[in-house]
């Protein structure tokens, strides 16, 4: 009898996990990550190349801020009041986030590498890109989620709006100063430099500017879309 109590509480533990995992968009998450990489396995095989194998690199560290948010979100569901608890996992997530949206700008290096098609290598970088902002978007849900619950629905879209501006900042930062997230721990002086540069002499940096205002939006809309189909997936359950 204890035996077969123990196994209960087991399953139950495992349904539960298997729930919060499924809330958390893993399992999409991992499939659209998997046909990403497999495009690349069937690149090399085919053509004996590793162009874009850097990509893999770059997918890995997109699931680094969707981690942060997986344990931000573990420590919210046990600990709803404690808000406090969240500061390092959310401070961690801010720092990785940019590394997931940034992929879509690996769209820049599709050049005709023959003899491998173009549109193949069209398709495998288009597939980590959308990779890369499913990862953003379901990884910037959840921590949203987290604000909603704390703060209420207004100031957890100011949240969302803040974190998305700032996100466009730092694929700026990635993209053309080649700053990466770890810097930011590395040389801090040097990063938070270029940053204050660039915004306090706009005029002199209007790419800058421009860049971020339209990465920003174009990742405004995608996020958008993914949070209005959200009410109508929860009707329909």
């Amino acid at each position: 009898m204890e035996v077969r109590n123990h196994r209960g509480k087991l399953a139950d533990r495992v349904r539960a996990i298997n729930r919060f995992l499924i809330d958390q968009h893993l399992y999409p998450l991992l499939l659209s990550s998997a046909l990403a990489c497999g495009l690349i396995v069937g690149r090399v095989y085919v053509y004996r190349t590793w162009t874009y194998a850097f990509l893999i690199w770059n997918l890995v560290l997109a699931w680094v801020p969707y981690a942060w948010s997986l344990w931000a979100a573990s420590i919210h569901r046990r600990f709803p009041r404690r808000w406090w608890s969240l500061l390092l996992p959310g401070a961690l997530w801010l720092i990785f986030f940019p590394n997931a949206p940034y992929i879509v700008t690996d769209l820049l290096h599709l050049h005709d590498h023959a003899p491998v098609p173009l549109w193949y290598d069209a398709g495998l970088l288009a597939a980590f890109a959308f990779a890369g902002i499913f990862i953003a978007i379901s990884s910037l849900h959840t921590m949203q989620s987290i604000v909603e619950d704390l703060a209420g629905r207004t100031i957890g879209w100011l949240f969302a709006i803040g974190i998305i501006g700032l996100t466009g900042f730092g694929v700026y930062l990635g993209r053309f100063l080649h700053w990466n997230s770890w810097d930011l721990f590395l040389n801090p002086i040097d990063v938070l430099g270029d940053a204050a540069h660039r915004l306090a002499h706009p005029l002199s940096n209007l790419q800058t500017y421009g860049f971020t205002l339209l990465f920003a939006a174009f990742l405004f809309g995608c996020y958008w879309m993914f949070t209005s189909m959200q009410p109508r997936t929860q009707e329909s359950d």
